[in-house]
């Protein structure tokens, strides 16, 4: 396909071209991922994710600068919450980024959640192989940070970020069943408030409770983002972490999870579209109703339901 070449040879317009078309589900963006792939795999991929105003889109911006300092070509995916009223991103984390904005070696990109639960537009995995294939050594996804459910973020990310920020209180306490066990690094931003040291070794005992079988600890970077404070500090942490998957092995091991993973979902995607061509809507609710009835079970239903599938 022509917006394929164009892309591997660094046409900024068909990446965003080739990035509508991925978001709004257009069937040549499928045809397009799959000429690119055998290109992808190259990427650093950091998710930042986070409570809204902890400073994340801030934290992206300084990152960028210090990755561009050292000559690497920067993607950064930015999910915004969607507008209600177009369905589009509010674009409000680009609009932060301004330091590099107009770097030509970095491409931003605003994306909505679509009402998508997991913090991520369901597009991002997609998005993060276009920019892969473009030629980006390293590419930030910022999530919009809604709580528990940013887990979702290591289904893309090889390096999870968590920020946190002083004066939460006892709301740190309510993220520790989801975030605190996906995060390779933590971050107390804006640091210069008061509480930041207690913020710090509230998460530090937190972290205390946790195994970490694969041999890396998660450190804890307090920032001021804005003033670019300790940034330094945090890209040598993730560097670290990087070599640490590496030689240790785990990056192969995350890869074929992640791989594992995706195929699984695209499966799953699959599965459901072929039942929708292939069954009427009155069979399928023909079934629910017996279900609703107690004539039917769920689980010998969906044995009906995916016979068809089974003979082919």
């Amino acid at each position: 396909m022509e917006i394929v070449s164009r892309v591997l040879s660094g046409d900024r317009r068909a990446v965003a071209k080739l990035i509508t078309m991925v978001e709004s589900f257009d069937p040549r963006a499928e045809r397009a991922l799959s000429e690119l792939f055998p290109s992808t795999g190259n990427a650093h991929v950091i998710g930042i994710t986070g409570p809204p105003g902890s400073g994340k889109s801030t934290l992206v911006d300084k990152l960028t600068l210090r990755f561009r300092d050292q000559g690497k070509s920067v993607g950064i995916i930015a999910v915004d919450p969607t507008s209600p009223f177009t369905g589009g991103a509010l674009l409000g984390d680009r609009i932060r980024m301004n330091e590099v904005a107009l770097d030509k070696e970095v491409f931003i990109r605003s994306m909505g959640t679509r009402g998508h639960l997991g913090g991520l537009a369901t597009t991002t995995r997609d998005v993060i192989k276009v920019l892969d294939a473009f030629g980006k050594d390293v590419i930030l996804v910022e999530t919009v940070g809604a709580g528990q459910s940013e887990v979702e973020v290591v289904k893309t990310a090889h390096t999870i970020i968590i920020t946190e920020v002083p004066g939460l209180g006892d709301d740190i306490q309510t993220i520790k069943a989801g975030i605190l066990e996906i995060g390779d690094i933590f971050v107390v931003n804006k640091a210069d408030r008061e509480g930041a040291d207690n913020t710090a070794r509230e998460l530090e005992t937190m972290l205390s409770m946790n195994r970490y079988e694969n041999g890396w600890k998660p450190p804890i970077v307090k920032t001021v983002a804005k003033e670019g404070k300790n940034v330094g500090e945090l890209k040598e942490h993730i560097d670290s972490h990087l070599k640490h998957l590496k030689k240790s092995g785990e990056l192969k091991k995350l890869r074929k999870e992640k791989t594992r993973e995706e195929l699984f979902d695209i499966l799953r995607e699959n599965i459901e579209l072929y039942i929708k061509d292939h069954m009427c809507e009155k069979r399928i609710d023909d079934i629910i109703e017996k279900i609703m009835r107690c004539e039917m079970d769920p689980y010998t239903a969906s044995e009906k339901i995916l016979e068809p599938i089974k003979k082919d």
